[in-house]
């Protein structure tokens, strides 16, 4: 029973604070005077709705210039013409090659003819096409073997080494003073064993002197393969960067 009426009098007491706190009048607010600079702060439900911002206008439209207006604007606002005359000179020579090497002069002069019509620009030019095999150290054939043998005892007992004495063939008893791969090195040795006393010591190369291949190097507009090469005497054709290529056609030596 206790419980019972402690529930009923808390629904009492809740109805009287809802009761109460319906018919409570609002408090008044006093008025307070802002300064004329200040904007007056407004309650939310007092602001009035905003209208939508009006569309921003279009930007004016450029105005023609008059006829006969060659001011700035005027002359900016033209496209400029491109120039036809230089796009056709950087057109004309956009592929660059080297031909060759080519066997002879004839061929050279052949290819050159042929290709002076077709070429923006023309460079004949010469490389070493070999190197040679090495050098060697000796010296020429003594009087017979035994001339031979006692020259060898000599320049053993100067503290040289690396020799023998050819058994046969056109220098037959002639001393071989050992092979080197650079005319440097071979002139080294040479000098040591002149220096002690063997002054017929040569320093020769191996195989013949290096021939010069010929190239022709060549910027024209039409692409070239391996079929013009051969039709004009060469063993074969290269793309070759155009910045190598003079502006004038030359030969070197």
């Amino acid at each position: 029973m206790l419980a019972r009426a402690l529930i009923v009098l808390l629904v009492v007491l809740n109805l009287g604070v809802a009761a109460w706190w319906l018919a409570r009048d609002e408090p008044a607010i006093a008025a307070v005077k802002a300064p004329s600079d200040v904007a007056r702060l407004q309650l939310l439900r007092e602001k009035a709705r905003v209208a939508p911002a009006s569309p921003p206008t279009a930007p004016a439209s450029r105005a023609t210039p008059p006829p006969g207006d060659t001011s700035a604007a005027s002359i900016a606002d033209v496209p400029a013409a491109p120039d036809s005359g230089a796009a056709a000179v950087a057109d004309a020579a956009t592929r660059c090659y080297a031909l060759g090497p080519f066997s002879d002069a004839d061929k050279v002069a052949a290819a050159r003819r042929q290709l002076q019509s077709r070429a923006a620009r023309l460079h004949v030019r010469e490389v070493a096409s070999a190197t040679r095999r090495g050098w060697r150290v000796w010296l020429p054939p003594q009087a017979d073997r035994a001339a031979a043998q006692a020259l060898v005892e000599r320049i053993a007992a100067a503290g040289f080494a690396d020799y023998f004495i050819v058994a046969s063939g056109d220098e037959a008893n002639s001393i071989s003073l050992g092979r080197y791969g650079s005319e440097p090195t071979a002139r080294r040795r040479q000098a040591a064993l002149q220096a002690a006393g063997f002054t017929d010591v040569r320093a020769e190369a191996l195989g013949d002197a290096p021939a010069a291949a010929t190239w022709i190097d060549i910027a024209a507009a039409a692409p070239l393969g391996e079929a013009d090469a051969s039709a004009l005497g060469a063993q074969r054709v290269l793309p070759i960067d155009c910045e190598t290529v003079p502006s004038a056609p030359a030969a070197t030596r």
